[in-house]
């Protein structure tokens, strides 16, 4: 890509034709485009495309945008100063999306009322994690959801993504930050795989007060509330059945991947994490990809399905790890508390 930068500065120091330029962009940002496709495809789901794509855009174009302000700068100088503009709101975007939004939290909550019901249950969600690091963010993501207190704490897998040879050092920090935490919820807190998450993913809540759910599963929560944990692979289904075996009781369903809601599920709730809001949103499109067979605008909040109830989806907290770009743009990380309670019109027994 170097050598093509290099034939594009050359092309535009030749011309002070506007035409010119803006073939020579053209030309650069398909090669570059084509180029990260085919360089970085066969990797992680197409990670490597994406990283590679960040490359051409903050770094590449940014050289390109460099060279035209200075081909400019006696002829055009409306043009030049354009071109500097433009560097500085990459330098700002690329700030933003790589510093500053992974690590400004958002605390979401949504109502949700039905008459199944009994009394109030506040329900938190921290889904993705995905953490390569214990740092100050990731403690105080943690910290938070102690402080929130909730009814009922959901842990939707995905919990640590880094290298094999840093892995069991990180794993003996996130369980001793647990263990020092204490996180407790009087319904419970209950925690699945993710995808991310090795076969023995359970050795890490090993010793602490969190039901860890690898097969789907239903527990009853009293108060009319049913729980059903799914495993990953239920997760994933798009054609899974599930019954509500009572179905006078309000059932909530958790699943790491929102595929499942496609399926037949008889649930009042459907919670999950995974798509992570698909991290990168563009204004008045959404998310570029979710790697969830949903559509884009289930990818995160609380939506009403066609055949009835509600998903929520949360952002999640981390970032894909490995060749995806740690980025989040317009897609800030988010734990998700929802506050399920009887219509106001319904008073709760004593």
């Amino acid at each position: 890509m170097l050598a093509v930068d290099a034939l594009a500065i050359w092309l535009i120091g030749r011309t002070r034709k506007l035409i010119v330029w803006c073939v020579v962009m053209g030309c650069a940002a398909a090669i570059a485009i084509g180029l990260g496709f085919f360089l970085g495809n066969r990797y992680e789901n197409h990670f490597g495309v994406y990283r590679l794509w960040c490359f051409g855009l903050f770094y590449h174009a940014s050289l390109l945008l460099i060279a035209s302000a200075f081909n400019w700068r006696k002829s055009r100088p409306r043009l030049a100063l354009a071109a500097l503009l433009a560097i500085v709101a990459l330098i700002v975007v690329a700030a933003n999306a790589f510093w500053i939004e992974p690590y400004r939290l958002e605390v979401s909550h949504w109502q949700v009322a039905s008459p199944k019901l009994r009394r109030p249950l506040r329900v938190l969600i921290l889904a993705d994690l995905q953490a390569n690091r214990l740092g100050p963010f990731e403690v105080s993501v943690l910290q938070r959801v102690k402080a929130e207190k909730p009814d009922l704490l959901l842990l939707a897998g995905d919990y640590l993504q880094t290298s094999p040879d840093r892995m069991p050092a990180l794993r003996q920090d996130f369980h001793r930050l647990l263990k020092k935490l204490q996180l407790s919820a009087p319904r419970g807190v209950f925690a699945i795989r993710g995808n991310v998450d090795p076969n023995d993913w359970r050795d890490v809540f090993q010793g602490l007060d969190i039901v860890t759910v690898n097969t789907t599963r239903s527990f009853s929560l009293g108060d009319n509330v049913r729980l059903t944990c799914l495993g990953l692979q239920d997760s994933f289904n798009t054609a899974l059945k599930l019954d509500n075996p009572q179905p006078e009781e309000f059932h909530l369903v958790l699943g790491h991947a929102p595929n499942f809601a496609l399926g037949q599920v008889e649930a009042d709730l459907r919670a999950a994490g995974h798509t992570h809001g698909g991290q990168v949103r563009m204004p008045w499109i959404g998310p570029i990809t979710t790697h969830a067979r949903t559509p884009h605008a289930w990818s995160s909040g609380l939506t009403d399905l066609p055949g009835g109830g509600k998903l929520s989806v949360s952002r999640g907290i981390g970032m894909e790890r490995g060749y995806a770009p740690p980025i989040r743009f317009f897609c800030r990380p988010e734990l998700v508390i929802l506050d399920l309670s009887p219509p106001t019109n319904i008073t709760p027994p004593k």
